[in-house]
């Protein structure tokens, strides 16, 4: 019998889903951390919720450090690791705001958080200490990516910082961001070229590390998440992104409701999954690339909320190389 192409999740969070991340190397287990106090490790093969635990306050990051061990953070100020083994849980430490931004270092086996006291820790897991804090001196940290030994910092003031983990006296470069509105979300790029971000204005900008200024001629943004009607435009946040491992392909959810996977270093857009129930608030692929989990909550908080009020869902997309891989120009 044919695998279905996507299944919603059972059980899913009360409230706003800030996180959705899959366990390394598997696409069975999900973490999911929400603004109903939870943070929640889902069996998708079996359908089924394995385990929670709960912050004193809304949850606004997560991360796995291995298959069994995570991290997380929210409004309570605190960095927390769970082992889901043992059900054993420790406060890591404190930021003196909310703990915006949680990741996992790999290369230097480390954790790093960032929070609207406009620093970045570095915590040593295992040592259960702080190793360092930096100043992200250009705002609150609204997001946060690493991949290998660099870390990009985006800032509340429309600021990217890029830092080396291995060397953090000092952040390498400061950039402003090429998008003008408020930003909501950076990710870099598996291949190390650069990083993409996105705003609340309905627009993804790609960056390039390299400061070649014939590299730096390639970056460029665009719209999307955008819609007509009765042509005036409505312009919707873009509030994830996630990147395929193996293609550098990257999807991207919007407050529109809609997934995108894009070709960025072409320029095109690869495909557009169906209208989900709500804003797309969090995405995230697995490690291989052959399933995407999708968190839905309604975010509009502008605008008169709709009734009945949706609810948070939670689906996982098994992708189509047709749907991730770069189309041959």
């Amino acid at each position: 019998m044919a695998r279905k192409a996507e299944i919603q999740i059972q059980s899913p969070p009360a409230d706003v889903i800030s996180a959705v991340k899959f366990a390394p190397k598997t696409n069975q287990f999900i973490l999911v951390s929400s603004w109903d106090t939870s943070v929640r490790l889902y069996d998708v093969v079996n359908n089924t919720l394995r385990h929670k635990f709960f912050h004193t306050s809304p949850v606004l990051d997560c991360a796995f450090l291995d298959s069994v061990k995570t991290v997380s953070g929210g409004l309570d100020n605190t960095v927390k690791l769970y082992d889901w083994n043992t059900h054993i849980e420790q406060d890591l430490g404190t930021h003196n705001a909310a703990v915006r931004c949680v990741e996992y270092a790999s290369m230097v086996n480390g954790v790093l958080t960032g929070s609207w006291d406009r620093t970045v820790k570095f915590w040593d897991a295992r040592g259960k200490e702080c190793i360092g804090t930096y100043d992200q001196s250009a705002g609150k940290v609204y997001g946060m990516s690493c991949v290998e030994e660099r870390l990009v910092v985006a800032t509340s003031d429309r600021k990217v910082l890029i830092w080396d983990l291995r060397h953090m006296g000092n952040y390498v470069e400061r950039r402003e961001s090429s998008l003008k509105y408020q930003t909501r979300t950076v990710r870099c790029f598996p291949n190390k070229v650069g990083y993409v971000m996105s705003s609340i204005e309905g627009r993804v900008a790609l960056e390039y590390f390299d400061p070649d200024p014939e590299v730096q001629k390639k970056k460029f943004a665009f719209k999307c998440h955008r819609s007509k009607e009765n042509n005036v435009e409505l312009v919707y946040p873009v509030n994830a992104i996630s990147f395929h491992n193996g293609y550098n392909t990257f999807a991207t959810g919007g407050s529109d409701g809609y997934v995108n996977i894009w070709d960025g270093f072409e320029k095109k857009r690869l495909c557009q999954f169906h209208l989900y129930d709500s804003s797309i608030s969090s995405l995230c692929f697995s490690d291989d690339g052959s399933a995407l989990a999708i968190a839905c909550s309604y975010m509009d908080e502008a605008e008169q909320p709709p009734e009945p009020y949706p609810d948070p869902t939670l689906y996982v997309r098994f992708v189509s190389e047709q749907e991730a891989r770069p189309k041959k120009s």
